[in-house]
């Protein structure tokens, strides 16, 4: 017989394992799966910044900035060892978007002060421009949080053969990599399944969610250059923490699949560094590397999978504006798109999607998933 559990989760980043965390809180019996590991992906690689949206008072920015006050008072309470509150300085690019950051300023509503191109340099930051200070950000030990998180909980390194709904359960056929490097063929089942696997999205038809992956690599360099706040620009540099100062994450969206890491492209952000701070010290001593997941519309993919096949059998017209009633997969659910700021959104949409799993309560509109799906099937006859 296979084993039981309340809920699978498939992957193993920020996004499984804060849900992970937040339905165990709520006595659930909880299975994470992933091929990799813990943190293998976009995850690991993330340089995890935990700071604010600047913008002019977006939708999205409003989310973010809704998520990031929940994420940092969530990683203080949970693994404050893990969060380096060190402050974040938001430096403009150039002139033109110097003037821009006046007329972000009213939009600021989390904690924040101006720092002025002098006290940045007395900080040993070579900006031209009076910046944003945000004392509350910081950054995460990105492997660390994941590992922390999923501490007390049930984590296999699996390939999923697939996943089959019957008699009012999941079953998931997993490839078990066991520790004698030979791989078990092991089924176990659940009343709920998350999908929370990042760019790749083949074990249930998600392609009207538009789930996109973008390239990301982090160079960690040792260096006695004393930074005691980390800074973005056009790529981050992260706060001396015991001797270490992260540089990155770059986004390239041209990237279609996982690559070995490369030394160069982390030698490329110390050159890149170099205008923002004093690199002279800086030895490169790991690279990190992995795709993040996103959406068509960059806000987070939280709630019920649609039937998709169904949907479009029994409702032809749907290609043509019709609306009917949607559909969904029996208890299947995904947590997904999460970006470039995924140790960000993490905690809240977690906890909004085991609040919705656990007590039914209705998903923010603004990170359900169906948002995308009529629009999705028009375009496919356009």
């Amino acid at each position: 017989m296979p084993k039981t559990y309340d809920t699978i989760i498939i992957g193993a980043g920020i996004a499984g394992a804060t849900l992970a965390h937040t339905l165990t809180k709520q006595n659930q019996n909880v299975l994470v799966l992933d091929k990799n590991g813990i943190a293998s992906g976009g995850s690991g690689a993330a340089g995890a910044f935990v700071s604010p949206k600047i913008g002019k008072g977006s939708a999205l920015q409003t989310l973010t900035n809704e998520a990031f006050e929940y994420a940092k008072d969530f990683y203080l309470r949970t693994c404050p060892q893990y969060f380096h509150q060190t402050g974040v300085i938001r430096i403009p690019k150039d002139e033109v978007d110097a003037k821009k950051f006046f007329e972000y300023e009213k939009y600021n509503k989390n904690s924040y002060e101006w720092y002025s191109k002098e006290k940045l340099q007395t900080l040993g930051i070579k900006a031209g421009f009076d910046s944003f200070y945000f004392p509350e950000a910081g950054d995460c030990d990105a492997t660390e949080v994941c590992e922390f998180l999923l501490r007390d909980i049930e984590v296999k390194i699996s390939t999923i053969e697939e996943i089959v709904y019957q008699n009012g359960m999941w079953r998931v056929l997993r490839q078990a990599q066991e520790p004698m490097a030979y791989e078990v063929a092991e089924l176990v089942e659940a009343k709920n399944i998350v999908l929370a696997t990042g760019y790749e999205s083949t074990l249930a038809d998600l392609r009207y969610m538009g789930i996109r992956g973008t390239w990301g690599t982090r160079g960690d360099f040792s260096s006695k250059f004393e930074l005691d706040v980390s800074m973005h620009q056009s790529m981050s540099v992260g706060a001396n923490v015991d001797g270490i100062i992260k540089l990155g994450a770059t986004h390239e969206k041209e990237v279609k699949e996982v690559v070995s890491c490369s030394e160069t492209q982390a030698l490329t952000l110390r050159e890149k560094a170099s205008s923002l701070i004093d690199t002279s010290d800086l030895e490169l001593k790991e690279v990190f590397c992995g795709m993040r997941a996103g959406s068509k519309d960059y806000f987070p993919l939280v709630g019920k999978v649609i039937d998709v096949p169904y949907m479009l059998e029994t409702y032809p017209t749907i290609v043509r504006g019709a609306k009917p009633a949607l559909k969904y997969r029996d208890n299947l659910y995904v947590l997904n798109g999460l970006g470039g700021r995924g140790f960000v959104f993490a905690p809240l949409m977690a906890e909004i999607l085991a609040k919705h799993m656990t007590e039914e309560k209705e998903i923010d509109k603004r990170v359900n998933p169906d948002r995308l799906f009529l629009k999705w099937c028009r375009k496919r006859v356009s």
